[in-house]
C-alpha cells in the first residue's frame, strides 16, 4: 500500500470512530490500529506486491493521459482494461489489474470504480475482452518431462553457487510441482529434511490465499535427485534464516535476496535451449506440468497427485490423466 493510501485509510478510520469530543482515547486508538493491521494482512504478501505493481502501472497510465487515478472514473478504468487487452495481456492478468484498482480504492476509503458504474461499462468491457480472448487459439507452455529435465540439469556446468542453485531449483520445482511464485517464496524454515527425503511447507499459494499452509512430501529421488541436489545447495547457502533460494549477482555471487519468479522462468528457458528444446514453448510452469504429466503416465491416483499439486478442482488433474492416456487402448489401434 502506498503512503497516500495509508494516510487516507488512517484518517478515515479515525474520523469514523471519533467520539463526540473528537479526542480518540488511547485504548480505541490501539484497537483502530489493530483493525487496520488485520486488514493489511487480509491478502497474501505476493498478492499485495502484485496489486502494488498493478496500481503503479494504472497511476502512470492515468497521469500520462491527464486522468485522475483516485477516485477513478469507471470509463477511465474500462479504457485502461482495453489498453491492456490491446497490449496482449491475458484476461486473468487484466482481471487482477481491476482487482488491484478496486483494492487500492477501498484501502484509501473510496468506493471501487466498478461499484460506481451504473451502466456497467467496466463489466461489459471485461466481458468483451474475455469473449475475444477465448475465441483466440492459446498456446500453453509445454510440460518438461523428467527425462528432458535430467538433460537440462546435466547441462548446468561447473560447481559455482549459481550452478548448484540452478540444479536444485529445477529438481525441486518439478519434484514438488511448485508454481514459480511458491518456489521463490520458500524460506529455509519451510524445509524439513527427513530420512525419506524432505517435507516442504507451502505457506501461501494460489489455492491457499488465507495462508493455512500445506505440507508436501518430496522423495530423495533416484533420477532427478531433488534431495541430494537440495542438500548440496544448502551446503553452499548455509543455515542462515531467510529465502531458501538466493538471487545471484552478475558475477555469479550469492546475495541475501530471494530469486524473482521471472528469474526462475529465464533459468528454465536458458537450460531448455541448451538441450534443444524450444525456449519459447516452456516456462517455470512447465516443471509443475511435467510432474503432473509424469504422475498421470505412471498411473498415480488422483488423490496422490492432488496431495502434491494441491489443486482444488480435480477436473484439472483429469485433464492431465486424459492427455497421458490419449493413445492407450485407442479405438483404431487394431486396424489403423
Amino acid at each position: 500500500m502506498d503512503d497516500d493510501s495509508s494516510k487516507a485509510l488512517r484518517h478515515s478510520d479515525e474520523v469514523a470512530l471519533a467520539p463526540l469530543g473528537n479526542a480518540i482515547p488511547s485504548q480505541l486508538a490501539a484497537e483502530i490500529e489493530a483493525a487496520r493491521s488485520y486488514r493489511a494482512r487480509s491478502k497474501a504478501a505476493n498478492t499485495v506486491r502484485a496489486y502494488d505493481s498493478d496500481w503503479r502501472q494504472f497511476e502512470e497510465w492515468c497521469w500520462t493521459r491527464d486522468l485522475e487515478p483516485m477516485p477513478a472514473m469507471p470509463e477511465a478504468v474500462a479504457t485502461y482494461l482495453a489498453s491492456l487487452a490491446q497490449a496482449g495481456r491475458a484476461d486473468s492478468t487484466i482481471g487482477r489489474h481491476l482487482a488491484a484498482i478496486a483494492w487500492h480504492h477501498r484501502q484509501a476509503g473510496q468506493v471501487a470504480p466498478q461499484h460506481r458504474d451504473p451502466r456497467d461499462v467496466i463489466g461489459d468491457t471485461l466481458a468483451g475482452i474475455r469473449r475475444e480472448q477465448r475465441a483466440r487459439p492459446t498456446r500453453k507452455k509445454s510440460a518438461i518431462l523428467a527425462a528432458d529435465l535430467a538433460r537440462m540439469i546435466a547441462a548446468v556446468e561447473g560447481h559455482s553457487p549459481r550452478a548448484i542453485r540452478d540444479r536444485a531449483v529445477m529438481a525441486l520445482g518439478l519434484a514438488a510441482a511448485l508454481r514459480r511464485s511458491e518456489l521463490v517464496a520458500l524460506q529455509l524454515a519451510d524445509l524439513e529434511l527427513v530420512r525419506e527425503g524432505l517435507k516442504l511447507t507451502i505457506r501461501h499459494s494460489k489455492t491457499d490465499q488465507e495462508g493455512a499452509g500445506q505440507v508436501i512430501a518430496v522423495p530423495s529421488g533416484k533420477v532427478l535427485k531433488p534431495g541430494p541436489r537440495l542438500n548440496e545447495w544448502l551446503g553452499v547457502r548455509g543455515g542462515e534464516a531467510g529465502p531458501l533460494f538466493y538471487r545471484t549477482n552478475a558475477q555469479g555471487l550469492m546475495t541475501k535476496e530471494p530469486m524473482s519468479d521471472r528469474s526462475v522462468a529465464r533459468l528454465i528457458q536458458r537450460y531448455a535451449e541448451k538441450v534443444g528444446l524450444d525456449p519459447a514453448a516452456v516456462g517455470a510452469h512447465s516443471l509443475r506440468s511435467g510432474f503432473l504429466t509424469e504422475a498421470a503416465k505412471a498411473g498415480a491416483s488422483l488423490p496422490k497427485m492432488q496431495e502434491v499439486s494441491r489443486q482444488k478442482k480435480v477436473e484439472v488433474l483429469l485433464g492431465y490423466v486424459r492427455d497421458a492416456a490419449l493413445f492407450d487402448n485407442h479405438a483404431g489401434e487394431s486396424f489403423l
